[in-house]
């Protein structure tokens, strides 16, 4: 095409808002029982991955055996020698904590991650929002998150690392809650990680409110709606994803019985023709 005519159709094309693009991937919490009884180490999770045509892995980080740069280093390599990227890593935190001593504990522990996952070159840290205490309720437990999230998100940003809350029960059991949450942090550096599996009502619903602040999505096998266990429609989890403009990764997290190592490849075959048919 002669650049001419391509600059004569380059105004509607962006007119038209970019165009959707999922990518296929996997969060090494799938090989749970793996990694935490050695079978499997987080660079057999990263070769696995290449072997089975993903672009990139969320590296859970619950059984890191180091956090040390020799450790970290040797991950990065292996990522890149076999073309997937460590786009992401998975935190445990309990941000429902009022200022002071415990939430200063949780911000720091943030910020020890953000240095790991800028190792990594991970662009995305997963954080959970927490429990609501006993002594406590929503209202008020969810102003100590937005205080938590603000302050990690200073030096998240810093390092050039988004946070993204999971909706993972707790706190951020509703679509609502987690979505005022982050809008209340305002931060380009806070967003939200969509796990489609953890919503136990209205599944679908909550998806679709979630959707337009997602920038990193976990998808699971089955959801669990009203006390009923089924398939995951992935197809429309995509069309929604598609429909709000979100372009990244769709990570399987892998959480069924059968074992992992046999029925994971036919669920990325799987993952693999949904975002196929949902990018341009």
């Amino acid at each position: 095409m002669l650049r001419r005519s391509f600059l004569s159709l380059a105004p509607a094309a962006f007119a038209a808002g970019p165009a959707p693009r999922l990518r296929p991937a996997l969060c090494a919490y799938s090989f749970r029982k793996e990694l935490e009884s050695k079978k499997m180490s987080y660079a057999d999770v990263i070769r696995f991955s290449a072997d089975n045509n993903l672009d990139g892995v969320d590296l859970t980080v619950y059984w890191f055996p180091s956090t040390e740069d020799a450790y970290l280093n040797e991950l990065k390599s292996v990522a890149y020698k076999n073309g997937v990227d460590i786009y992401s890593i998975s935190i445990r935190t309990n941000m429902c904590k009022k200022p002071g001593p415990e939430a200063n504990k949780e911000i720091a522990e943030v910020k020890k991650w953000v240095d790991v996952a800028q190792k990594l070159g991970a662009g995305h840290i997963r954080v959970f929002g927490g429990t609501v205490p006993k002594d406590s309720n929503e209202t008020e437990a969810s102003g100590w998150v937005v205080n938590v999230l603000g302050e990690a998100s200073k030096y998240a940003g810093s390092r050039g690392v988004i946070l993204g809350l999971e909706n993972h029960g707790g706190i951020t059991d509703k679509a609502s809650t987690i979505v005022d949450i982050v809008k209340r942090v305002n931060s380009p550096w806070v967003a939200i990680n969509l796990d489609t599996g953890n919503f136990r009502t209205k599944v679908y619903e909550q998806i679709e409110m979630i959707a337009p602040h997602a920038v990193n999505v976990q998808v699971k096998v089955d959801v669990n709606e009203d006390g009923k266990r089924g398939k995951s429609d992935w197809d429309r989890v995509a069309k929604l994803l598609v429909a709000n403009k979100y372009r990244g990764y769709l990570a399987l997290e892998y959480e069924a019985a059968p074992d992992a190592l046999t029925a994971i490849p036919g669920h990325l075959v799987e993952l693999q023709k949904v975002c196929t048919r949902f990018s341009s």
